[in-house]
């Protein structure tokens, strides 16, 4: 993997996959809006449902782990805005070296992960036997701390400015966020760090073994191949029956391994030259 040089702060350019995550997150941000001031409790309860909360989650609320991220309340604006800039920038850097399916598809795998470790925690908190503050998690803080892992171990020694000012490279600011959660986690937010832990992981095991041109390509390349294995099979049927059509007929037809007719005449050219 490609490393580049260290650079100064500046914002990335805004497109691709950077683009979409932050305007998808930005309309769920007024949707959400706009329906606080139309419905009221009910929007809360709207909220509430689309966050995610383990104890729900394995009670059937399965669409939690992919709409979480989403949710940002109306109040929160400074913290709905410097997620939203992080994500512009973090996103925006690695794909200035990177497709924008490789990095989408790390967003998602960071956002899964978040939910796996909540839940992971939420399940082991009863047998270990500690107190366990249950949250309802919302935002992409953990597709953030993925691509920020994803950003440290490849692009390590490139240098960022930490509020502005201080110069500190990549992999340092991963690890100060990483021990930041890690202390966290033996207070009450116990859960939020270690599910923005468990996205972190995941941003690190995609970047491990997911392909260079994003998991979305190799999906569609795999679909493609077996759609075309799938009608080469039908050609080779076809050319079967043909062939005892035809000879029921008192004609003789050949085809080859790929269904296309063999001629003849052009095979006893090649033959005799």
């Amino acid at each position: 993997m490609r490393r580049i040089r260290s650079s100064p702060f500046s914002f990335p350019d805004f497109s691709g996959a950077t683009r979409t995550l932050v305007f998808v997150n930005l309309a769920a941000y007024f949707a959400l809006a706009l329906a606080n001031l139309m419905l009221g409790e009910t929007a809360t309860a709207y909220r509430d449902a689309l966050s995610f909360l383990p104890v729900t989650f394995l009670h059937g609320w399965i669409w939690q782990p992919f709409t979480y991220s989403f949710i940002h309340p109306s109040a929160q604006i400074l913290g709905t805005l410097l997620e939203l800039i992080s994500l512009w920038f973090l996103a925006g850097f690695l794909e200035q070296m990177h497709s924008s399916s490789w990095v989408n598809g790390l967003y998602a795998v960071s956002v899964l992960g978040t939910a796996a470790a909540a839940t992971a925690i939420y399940a082991l908190h009863g047998p270990l036997g500690y107190a366990l503050p249950l949250i309802a998690l919302f935002g992409c803080f953990g597709g953030i701390f993925g691509l920020l892992a994803a950003i440290g171990t490849l692009y390590g020694d490139t240098e960022f400015l930490l509020f502005f000012t201080i110069g500190i490279k990549a992999r340092y600011l991963a690890i100060i966020y990483a021990l930041v959660s890690i202390a966290m986690t033996f207070g009450e937010q116990k859960m939020y760090a270690f599910s923005q832990l468990g996205g972190a992981l995941a941003g690190l095991l995609y970047v491990r073994v997911a392909p260079r041109r994003g998991v979305s390509f190799v999906l569609s390349e795999r679909f493609y191949g077996l759609r075309n294995r799938y009608y080469r099979w039908k050609r080779r049927r076809a050319a079967r029956k043909f062939e005892v059509y035809m000879r029921s007929q008192g004609r003789t037809v050949r085809f080859d391994g790929q269904g296309r007719q063999i001629d003849e005449d052009q095979d006893d050219k090649k033959r005799w030259n």
